[in-house]
């Protein structure tokens, strides 16, 4: 891992503001080293519950940074009511989780660094909820 393509740099904390104005907290890793400034990248998304500030963390810096470095944006963001996200997280795979995965995929694909693809990845919760995430077929998930 201390060979990649890319060089990286990290947002440690970003809103991600909902309609109803409840803020989700992300983190977000980034290629750095393209040919172009210009140039826009794929986002890489991972949602899940598990506080991206500590429990998460240190296997995040290594999965995330691994697609940064490969030419990702790769983002990490905490649910609805889970660690550093606003709100309440009132039980598992709810409508709202998904609702709020929307947003979040158009807020990404809007982003100036992202090429407006998004792709979904995650195990356990993240595998479950991309899923159901996908069926919904938002416009800019592509994978």
């Amino acid at each position: 891992l201390d060979s990649m393509p890319c060089k990286i740099r990290v947002i440690q904390h970003q809103w991600i503001h909902m309609k109803d104005g409840t803020r989700l907290a992300a983190r977000i890793w980034l290629p750095t080293s393209h040919s172009s400034p210009e140039e826009r990248v794929p986002a890489l998304l991972e949602y899940i519950p598990y506080r991206k500030n500590d429990f998460t963390a240190l296997r995040d810096s290594i999965r995330h940074r691994y697609f940064a470095g490969h030419g990702y944006g790769s983002v990490r963001v905490d649910l609805r009511g889970s660690g550093d996200s606003e709100g309440v997280l009132l039980d598992e795979y709810l409508l709202q989780e998904q609702e709020d995965a929307l947003e979040v995929i158009e807020w990404l694909s809007l982003q100036p660094w992202c090429s407006g693809s998004v792709g979904m990845f995650g195990k356990s919760w993240g595998g479950f909820n991309a899923l159901q995430v996908a069926a919904r077929r938002p416009p800019a998930l592509k994978a």
